[in-house]
């Protein structure tokens, strides 16, 4: 779990926006999503189906927007704005954990090779907090979405958030050396090809930039429902703990997540 520093920057950060857009009028939108996580690492292959269903968790988070069309002193001036009637300001804090092992033809109950038993041994954790903003476009005007015509509206976002990451580590293999068993500081515990240091748990930050698309439904006048998908890729090939470098590892870790959020107006 994230520590307390880590929530106090957020929580900071979080009303310093609500006080800001309250002071120029704007409407404040709060809302609740939580979803399954697909978490593209380094453990097993990206490319492989069941290694990206095999390595599935869960987050969950807090949103906050900044809708301008819902002015406090609404005119016709700001009615006629595009960008008043097409765009929302997203903010957000969420924390995500998945639980990573390797799958597929390298770990297969036929494989007896050493490496293919510290393969099977081998297990992690990615653990995120993550903090950040959006800027979401509704294709539809957003004040007929507010008087429910249309009930349902598409959208897209692009953003840039900051994740504390705090990965762990495991290995189960049975180590010819005692001293060695289930130490993830000792190289021989691992797949013979990574260069040593592949294998750090260290807890560290990094930028990340964040693409959604999505959909609201009108369930009241005070209150949507959303279904969101979201594509987020990590500055960083250390979130998972494991930056081994291999032919196929080329990219940095990154994740899908499938959210589905209540959102109440609050103004």
């Amino acid at each position: 779990m994230p520590n307390l520093k880590h929530l106090a920057i957020a929580f900071f950060l979080f009303l310093m926006t609500q006080s800001a857009h309250s002071q120029f009028g704007f409407s404040s939108e709060l809302g609740i999503i939580t979803g399954p996580v697909q978490f593209r690492s380094d453990y097993g292959s990206r490319s492989d189906s069941q290694t990206n269903m095999g390595n599935m968790g869960v987050g969950i988070g807090i949103i906050q927007y900044i809708n301008f069309s819902y002015r406090k002193d609404y005119s016709y001036q700001f009615r006629d704005s595009y960008f008043i009637e097409h765009f929302k300001v997203r903010n957000e804090i969420s924390w995500n954990r998945t639980e990573l092992e390797h799958f597929g033809k390298w770990v297969d109950p036929s494989k007896t090779s050493e490496d293919a038993k510290r393969l099977r041994g081998h297990k992690g954790v990615a653990k995120n907090f993550d903090f950040g903003s959006q800027l979401e476009f509704y294709p539809y005007d957003i004040k007929g979405f507010e008087s429910f015509t249309p009930k349902i509206s598409p959208f897209v976002s692009l953003g840039v958030h900051y994740t504390f990451f705090s990965p762990e580590v495991s290995t189960t293999y049975d180590n010819p050396d005692p001293n060695a068993y289930g130490n993830v500081l000792d190289p021989s515990n691992f797949y013979s090809d990574w260069e040593p240091g592949s294998v750090n748990a260290s807890s560290g930050g990094a930028l990340s930039v964040v693409s959604s698309v999505g959909i609201r439904y009108k369930l009241g006048k005070l209150s949507d429902l959303m279904l969101d998908l979201r594509w987020q890729y990590y500055f960083s090939d250390w979130v998972d703990g494991l930056n081994h470098q291999l032919e196929y590892n080329k990219n940095n870790d990154w994740l899908l997540w499938l959210n589905v959020g209540y959102i109440f107006y609050l103004d």
